[in-house]
């Protein structure tokens, strides 16, 4: 039966982790992660650290996805301008074929 004190620490969690998905609120998510740490590292100093490695790992991946989801966007729009301007290039073409 998990008793109120870790339901708390859960809880707390989870919302740390929820900020963290956020690249904008990562400074937020590590004071609360930094709050968790503070009661774990009381209650079992060896748990707390490596929480704090998993936390800086998981911090690290959201980096990560969000820096690739960002280059994959960029990506997207230089694609569709590229493929804008050929299509311009083409009716150029076709008007120029035209007129001579």
């Amino acid at each position: 039966m998990k008793t109120s004190a870790s339901e708390s620490l859960m809880t707390s969690l989870q919302e740390a982790i929820r900020l963290a998905q956020d690249v904008h609120q990562h400074s937020q998510a590590h004071e609360a992660f930094e709050a968790i740490y503070g009661e774990l590292e009381a209650i079992n100093p060896d748990l707390a650290e490596m929480m704090q490695m998993l936390w800086k790992d998981y911090v690290a991946a959201q980096r990560s996805a969000s820096f690739w989801q960002e280059l994959c966007q960029v990506e997207k729009h230089l694609s569709e301008r590229i493929a804008e301007s050929h299509l311009q290039l083409k009716q150029n073409y076709l008007r120029l074929m035209r007129e001579q």
